[in-house]
């Protein structure tokens, strides 16, 4: 099996080839070397290496020209500059024309090295996004649905597990999650897939209209019924009904809802007959219908009616790691959506990305991604195309302070939750180096992270 971490390093100065041979052969690196970008190249086209660390200036072919031939040549590579001549405008130029990453000469080993791993990172959620498309083409995962966090793998699984079943599904989640993508998720994996799929907004329709949008109406039942109706349970017939908002609906509605439920039928609105209808129904709430529940806002024979099987997805904040994926899955969207030709992201704008915690979620994040898609001003995403807003880190301490909250406990509380995430994201999840990173036990992480029911 060919090695995934080969890296080909090309220098005009022998010392600096050798000493990065002799470092990188040490941490496990298949090296091989260029004394200039013209052999580099030949070198690349014989056998592609995963990495590049190429100097800037070099005699003959330059290596930000190198950088550019080998972005359109092998758009798959990773390319690191170094150069003794470093600036920002350098910087940038080399990542514009497609580098990943930049190091100034003279450089520590823990640079190179970091900047590798950084890169390797990057290769292998590249590398995990397309097995999650090809597999999702060939019909084992979720298209839209992108994670590899472990909420997501849950998600997924659960999704699996569920959808060949006509049993009602319960989602939950934040606005913004993709409560709809898990819905339509367990259609196309149902037996119903062939069917209609259709999502209804109980909140975006008024209380008035929505028993006749349900369950359809006759003709004369009311003063614009001109024509008889059919409602979206029988256009749904043989099919799932996505009811998105369920906590909405009026209680009069609810009572209905539970007979379509427990019968499987429906009356239209002025109507006297009962019509059968075969529907598997999936609903959504951004509410606690348990709360709804207890309050008396939501009958509690309907709640346990819905909730037979439950899905909770996770907000984007719980999931920092999956923001690399589908910063990518959106920026080629968009491409083939505008006719755009933006190739990525600048490591100083994703690490803004990484650092922010999204409370309009994914939505918020496809947002972003298309408005930095159409005011970008070169072919990768610098950190120049985000709102201001995001270019600085959220700072836990300026939060709690600007919510009012004055219980010492409760905003230390928070900012330690912070913390943690912030960790575990920075870490991908890895609890060992987690703990490092928060100079605290590893004992003491795992208590914290139950406390805080970030498991």
């Amino acid at each position: 099996m060919p090695s995934l971490r080969k890296v080909l390093v090309v220098d005009d100065e022998e010392n600096i080839r050798l000493v990065l041979r002799t470092l990188l052969t040490k941490k496990g690196y298949d090296v091989e070397v260029a004394e200039s970008a013209e052999r580099a190249l030949e070198l690349a086209e014989q056998a592609p290496p995963n990495f590049v660390l190429a100097d800037v200036r070099m005699p003959g072919m330059s290596g930000i020209e190198l950088c550019r031939q080998l972005h359109t040549r092998m758009p798959q590579l990773t390319v690191i500059m170094m150069s003794a001549y470093g600036s920002v405008e350098l910087a940038l130029e080399a990542v514009r024309n497609g580098a990943y990453d930049y190091v100034a000469k003279p450089f520590k080993q823990d640079e190179v090295l970091f900047a590798l791993a950084k890169a390797e990172e990057h290769q292998n959620l590249l590398r995990e996004n397309r097995a999650l498309r090809e597999a999702a083409f060939a019909g084992e995962t979720f298209p839209e649905l992108l994670g590899n966090s472990q909420p997501m793998q849950q998600v997924f699984r659960l999704i699996s597990k569920v959808a060949e079943y006509r049993t009602t599904v319960l989602i939950q989640g934040e606005s913004g999650t993709g409560k709809e993508l898990v819905a339509r998720a367990l259609h196309q994996k149902s037996p119903r897939k062939d069917k209609p799929f259709v999502p209804i907004n109980c909140g975006a329709i008024p209380a008035t209209l929505m028993e006749s949008e349900l369950f359809g109406h006759k003709r004369g039942a009311f003063t614009d019924a001109h024509a008889d109706k059919r409602g979206i349970f029988q256009e749904a017939d043989g099919g799932t009904l996505f009811l998105d908002e369920i906590g909405e609906l009026s209680s009069s509605l609810q009572v209905k809802l539970l007979r379509v439920l427990q019968e499987g039928v429906v009356r239209p609105v002025g109507g006297t007959k009962d019509s059968q209808v075969d529907v598997r129904v999936v609903t959504a709430t951004v509410r606690d219908l348990q709360k709804e529940v207890t309050a008396g806002r939501f009958r509690e024979d309907l709640f346990y009616r819905l909730n037979v099987l439950q899905i909770v997805v996770p907000p984007l904040r719980d999931r920092l790691e999956d923001v690399p994926v589908l910063i990518d899955h959106f920026i080629a969207r968009n491409n083939a959506r505008l006719g755009t030709q933006i190739h990525g992201i600048e490591p100083r704008a994703k690490k803004a990305l990484l650092g922010y915690s999204w409370p309009g979620n994914v939505r918020e994040l496809e947002n972003l991604i298309e408005r930095a898609v159409v005011l970008a001003e070169s072919d990768v995403l610098a950190l120049e195309d985000i709102p201001e807003r995001l270019q600085k880190p959220e700072d836990a301490v300026a939060a709690v302070l600007a919510s009012g909250e004055l219980s010492i406990k409760k905003a230390s509380r928070a900012i330690e939750e912070s913390l943690i995430r912030q960790a575990l994201a920075k870490t991908r999840g890895n609890r060992t180096a987690a703990a490092r990173l928060l100079e605290i036990s590893h004992r003491a992480l795992l208590y914290k992270i139950k406390d805080y029911g970030l498991s």
